[in-house]
């Protein structure tokens, strides 16, 4: 399975691998299917989202 990293969109992050959709819900990110998340990092939401990258990496990298 290919690695995600935070520069990669929310988009590019579910079609890599669907099961780290669970996870982004979990951590507040509710619009998996909307525009921004085709265009957005999963750097730049997290900011917008206010949580902490490192975090959220952790949990998606424990999968």
């Amino acid at each position: 399975m290919a690695a995600i990293t935070k520069e990669m969109t929310i988009g590019e992050i579910l079609r890599t691998n669907p099961d780290v959709a669970p996870v982004l819900m979990e951590a507040g990110m509710h619009c998996l299917g909307c525009p921004s998340a085709q265009a957005e990092s999963l750097e730049e939401a997290a900011m917008v989202h206010g949580m902490d990258i490192k975090d959220l990496m952790s949990k998606i990298e424990a999968l």
